[in-house]
Order: C-alpha cells, then structure tokens, then sequence
C-alpha cells in the first residue's frame, strides 16, 4: 500500500509539474507573440503604408508648389503655395524617419533590404530632380525646364518608388499574417494540451482520493479535496489564459488591423488621386493621361462597374443610396468596401459612412475643377483646386481625410486595446494558474504525509 500511495503521489506531482511548464512555455511564447505585434509586425507594416502616402504627398505637394508659383513667383496663390511648403517638408521627413524604421525592420531579409536599399537610391534621384524643377520654376522663363524635371520626377515616384513601398506593404502585411496563423494554430494546440492534461490530473487525484476513502475507510481527504480545487482552478485559469490570448489576438488581427491597413492604403491612393488633379491642371501634354489616373484611383477607393468620370457620381450616389437603405446591399467594391465588410467596434460604421460622405462631397468638386477648365476660366479651375477657403477642394479634402482618420483611429485604439489585454491576461492569469498549481502539488504531499505515518 505505501508503494501505491508513493506511485500515485509521484505520478501527481509530475503531472502538475509538467502542466506548469505547459503553462509557462504557453504564457512565454503569448508574451512573446505579444511583444512582435505591437513591437514588429504592425509597426513596420504601417511604416510601409506610411511612406507609400508621404511618397504620393510630396509630390503632389511638388505639383502644388508649382501651380501655385504663378510666373517666377508673380501672380503667386500664397496661402496654397505656403501650406504646399510646410506640407512638402513634413512629408520629406516622413519618408526619410520611414526608410530608417524600414531599413531596421528589413535586416535578415534580403529582399526586403533590398528594396528599402533601391527605395533609397531612387528617393535621393527623385529629390535631385525636384529641387532642379523647383529651381527652374524660380526663374522667369523657367516653367519649361521645371516642368520636364518634374514629369521626370513624377514618373520616377509612380514606376518606381511607389511599386516598391507598396511591395513592402505587401511583403510586411504578408509576415504578419503568417506569424499570427502560426500564433493562432499553437495556441489551440496549447489549449488541448493544457485541458487534456488537466484532465489526467484530476483523474488522478479523484483516483487517490477513492483509494484512501477505501483503503482507509475515511469518506474525504480534506487536503486531497483542496488539492482537486486547486488543480482545477489551475487549468480553467491555463484554459482561459490560452483562450483569452486567441480571441484578443484575432481581435488585433482581423478586427482592428486588417481596417488599419485597408484604411491606410485608401490614404496614399487618395493623397496621390489628389495630387493627379494638381498634375492635370499643370501640364496640359498629359491631361488625358491624369484624367485616367484619377478615375482608376478613385475606383479603387469605391469602385463602381463601368463608370467614366461623366457618370461617376451618379453611381456612386446610386449605389451609396442602396447601401444606406440595407446594409446588407453593397453594389461597390475598393478599399472602402473592405472596411464595410470589417465593421466590429462601437462607432465604427458611422465613422466609415461619413468618410465615403465626405468622399463624394469631394469627388464632386473634380468634376467642378473640370468644368471650370473646359469652360476656359483656367485661374479658376485652379484657384477652386488649390484653395483652403470653405468650399473649396482643398477644403473639401481635408474634411475627407479627418473623417478616414477618425475611423482610422478607433481601429488603432481598439488595436491597442487587444495588446494591451493580451499581455495584460499573461502577467495576471499565468501567476495564479501556476501559484494554484504549487498549491496542489504542497496539498497532495501534505495530505499523503498523515497517512504514510500510519506505516512506521
């Protein structure tokens, strides 16, 4: 009988033992999962988001500086043209603090280096080419010359730099998901563990208790039943630890950062749609070509079958009417499309309503732009385009852009939220389930010690 109460004794204490390092592997690696996604895997995909749009700002900032010039500085807009200054410095420093951050980020990867290394390369030509644009443009006579550098610019920005910062949105986006599938896939592994071994457990401390009740004839062993209690307050804790850490990591994921990056991409497609009615009114060589660039960008923000700049806004008011009627009915599809199908937070779809609201407000005012030029009233075409009065474009824009940033927000801020309570769930739950655990061990040995006594 001693024997089988020592088996039964070691073969408890090392169940218990080896779900504690279960849960503790388990709690690591959650910590560590944790810690690459709210220290590496999202910040350097939005990195990348984040220069594809201070790519596209500063050179439409670039083209802005240039219609608002006038000739040489004379009949020069002020307000656009310094707004346009401050604008294109922000967003040159964007990028170069964004190449840096990507640059560390790409380190082991060699295609991601090298692409952060050509990112580099090229943004050093195309600045060369702007400041020769911006230069040529100071001087009387000099729009020729700035406007040849700065189609060579532009070119530069949309065959090559651009592609490559959307590669790396792809690339890093694409690393994401991968380390949360596998971080997923070994949690519900964990989480079978840890309950199948909590199980074994209990079985075996109810199989102890039935042998002593019987060899004994005493109906409980108080410590032995203590010892049960803490074993299985032990694994739900384990159990909700490992399902706790899944649901808020699906949550970061697929709730709130899938919006984040769809919402950031709509950003630098608008920024450079934006920048492709600067370009049309500059250089009147490629205004078919802008036109059709900013139809294709504005189909990609909400894309609606078959429609030319003419019919646009009819259908997207037709197709919104829909949506707004059943929201089950969604006629379009494009970066605004991806973020209705993703609505999960409090707030959300309003905020993502009104940024499709304020979208077509804006779309509405290119169509004035194009007007106002057909009709011949080129300075006001421009002037509406590059204004910051209310009414105008710019102004318009704007309130666009306040708008995506507001539900761009409350995807980060829930985003952050799910970090937060993930780790938060670790360096809580872990303790207690391991601290119950140690109990349960102590309580077994304490309450098999009066009963081996019994046998000296």
């Amino acid at each position: 009988m001693p024997a089988r109460l020592r088996l039964l004794r070691a073969v408890t204490v090392l169940l218990v033992t080896g779900l504690a390092l279960l849960l503790t592997l388990a709690g690591l690696s959650a910590s560590g999962t944790w810690n690459a996604v709210a220290g590496r895997d999202a910040p350097r995909t939005t990195s990348a988001a984040d220069l594809e749009l201070a790519l596209n700002d500063m050179d439409a900032q670039v083209a802005n500086l240039l219609l608002a010039n006038g000739d040489a500085g004379k009949g020069r807009l002020r307000t656009p043209y310094e707004k346009a200054v401050g604008f294109y410095g922000d967003a040159r420093d964007e990028i170069g603090h964004d190449l840096r951050t990507l640059a560390v980020a790409a380190q082991g990867d060699r295609g991601d280096e090298r692409t952060v290394e050509s990112l580099t390369d090229s943004f050093a030509e195309y600045q060369e080419l702007v400041g020769r644009a911006l230069e040529n443009d100071r001087r009387a006579g000099g729009r020729a010359d700035a406007l040849a550098d700065y189609r060579r610019a532009t070119d530069l920005v949309q065959g090559q730099l651009l592609p490559e910062a959307r590669d790396l949105v792809s690339s890093n986006n694409a690393v994401f998901n991968s380390e949360y599938a596998n971080a997923s896939s070994a949690l519900s592994a964990q989480l079978f563990a840890v309950v199948a071994l909590g199980v074994l457990l209990l079985v075996v401390l109810g199989s102890l208790q039935w042998y002593l009740s019987r060899r004994f004839q005493r109906t409980l062993n108080a410590s032995l039943l203590a010892a049960s209690v803490c074993a299985l307050l032990a694994v739900l804790l384990g159990a909700q630890l490992l399902s706790a850490t899944r649901e808020d990591l699906h949550g970061a994921r697929r709730d709130a950062f899938d919006s984040v990056v769809a919402l950031s991409r709509a950003r630098a497609i608008a920024y450079d749609a934006n920048a492709d009615e600067s370009r049309y009114l500059l250089d009147p060589q490629r205004r078919e070509q802008y036109a059709r660039a900013f139809l294709a960008k504005s189909q990609e923000l909400y894309g609606v079958e078959g429609a030319s700049l003419g019919t646009y806004d009819s259908q997207l008011a037709a197709t919104w009417r829909e949506y707004r009627a059943d929201h089950q009915v969604l006629r379009f599809t494009g970066e605004f499309r991806r973020e209705l199908d993703n609505i999960t937070f409090a707030g959300e779809r309003s905020a993502a309503e009104k940024t499709v609201e304020t979208y077509a407000v804006y779309q509405r005012d290119d169509r004035t732009i194009r007007k106002l030029l057909a009709e011949g009233d080129e300075s006001g075409a421009v002037e509406f385009c590059m204004g910051w009065e209310p009414g105008t474009s710019n102004a318009h824009f704007e309130a666009w852009m306040g708008a995506l940033g507001d539900v761009t927000a409350i995807n980060q801020r829930h985003f952050d939220r799910f970090v937060d309570a993930g780790r938060s769930d670790v360096g809580e739950l872990l303790p207690s389930a391991l601290g119950a655990l140690l109990a349960a061990a102590a309580l077994t040995v304490l309450g098999l010690r009066a009963r081996f006594a019994e046998f000296r």
